[in-house]
């Protein structure tokens, strides 16, 4: 594979998940297209550092991006089950304020 076909990968991974973020009102299809649009901006980073400098630093940095985002996504899916047992609806617009 070139570079340009995997940042051709990326960026179509970049505009599903834009289109996902943007269309859906069900916070959990918000936070998939989230999820995709971060998983397009890995993959054009990772496929930089493999065709301009195959050292394994940027892996390490990309598998600690990878860690934290994992640890942000299963944040934001706890809130929103609160969000759903308080409320009974998982719509974007009953998330707009979170006091009870």
């Amino acid at each position: 594979m070139t570079l340009e076909a995997v940042l051709l990968i990326a960026a179509a991974l970049f505009s599903v998940g834009l289109y996902g973020a943007i269309s859906q009102q069900v916070v959990v299809m918000v936070m998939m297209g989230l999820e995709l649009m971060l998983n397009g901006v890995i993959l054009a980073a990772g496929a930089f550092w493999w065709f301009l400098s195959p050292e394994p630093t940027g892996q390490v940095l990309l598998l600690v991006v990878i860690a934290a985002m994992t640890v942000e996504m299963a944040m934001g899916f706890a809130v929103a089950t609160l969000v759903h047992r308080a409320r009974g609806s998982d719509m974007t617009d009953s998330a707009s304020e979170l006091k009870r």
